[in-house]
């Protein structure tokens, strides 16, 4: 009888586990319920944003923002009761990164993009773990010494940054006359001012000083002018109004946070020498240190 009785609660038992787990299912949305059916989270990557998001040696993404992205993949099968989720890599550009991600075809976005008022209308991001600012790159014997030498002079952008509205603002506001080209990524903005069809390229700071440590001893042809011409905060992006997803993220940077991981990951891409050779050398700003104790990062 108590064989019988303890058949049945075990049978009973587990139903009511199956029906659980079932209304757990129904409950879940957004890229939850994506990556929960498909077992996967499509990670949209930059291929030379060093050191956020680029390939190493092997053509595969690597950076500082491929490893929080990560971070956040683990922390999604967590949620989710799963040991793992497999991640698909996608390559996006400055000029197609948001519509990836509004459309679905990538879940989040892990290379340098700046979270601002005007594109939280259409997308959302993670906390701060990068805080840059629009400067100017020139020849080392270039006579443009600022932003105000650029009249007459044709600057390089690259197409969907807000670097490019950054540097149309001075020009309208200062009357200056030169001419804007634009480049489809970094690497080929960079390209027309080492090929001589631009005087000066406009990209974050970080982005340049790691474009130009890319160049080996060429680097040392370069230069990058002190002047700040836009306030660039990074955040990982992802589709707006999904409150469990945002959540979970914050849950993430707080556990990195706490951890101090984050400290961890930013001296292992911008202080230590990286995967590919290149060291930046590029110390943690008071600005960035402050937003990582709010988090929860101790001294």
């Amino acid at each position: 009888m108590r064989t019988r009785l303890s058949v049945l609660c075990a049978i009973v038992l587990g139903a009511a586990f199956v029906a659980s787990l079932a209304r757990a299912e129904d409950e879940l949305t957004g890229t939850l319920k994506k990556a929960n059916d498909s077992g996967s989270v499509t990670i949209g990557y930059r291929d030379s944003s060093l050191p956020f998001s680029y390939l190493n040696q092997l053509k595969q993404p690597i950076g500082y923002a491929i490893d929080l992205c990560q971070e956040i993949v683990d922390d999604v099968a967590h949620e989710l009761g799963r040991d793992e989720l497999k991640i698909d890599y996608k390559p996006v550009t400055s000029a197609n990164r948001f519509d990836a991600v509004t459309s679905g075809a990538i879940d989040l976005e892990c290379g340098s993009t700046t979270d601002n008022l005007e594109r939280r209308k259409v997308v959302d991001f993670s906390p701060t773990y990068y805080v840059s600012a629009t400067k100017l790159l020139v020849r080392r014997d270039s006579p443009i010494r600022s932003y105000r030498d650029l009249r007459g002079k044709k600057v390089a952008v690259t197409a969907g940054t807000t670097n490019a509205d950054a540097i149309h603002r001075v020009f309208e506001q200062l009357k200056i006359p030169a001419e804007i080209v634009t480049g489809r990524d970094h690497a080929e903005s960079f390209g027309l001012v080492k090929q001589g069809k631009a005087d000066a390229l406009a990209l974050d700071d970080v982005l340049l000083y790691g474009l130009i440590a890319a160049e080996g001893s060429k680097g040392s042809d370069y230069t990058v002018l002190p002047e700040n011409l836009s306030y660039e905060p990074y955040g990982i992006m992802f589709r707006k109004n999904e409150p469990a997803l945002s959540a979970l993220v914050q849950k993430t940077f707080t556990r990195l946070a706490e951890a101090r991981e984050l400290r961890w990951l930013y001296d292992k891409w911008f202080l230590k020498r990286l995967p590919t050779g290149e060291r930046l050398n590029i110390p943690m700003s008071e600005e960035l240190a402050h937003t990582f104790q709010v988090m929860g990062m101790t001294d």
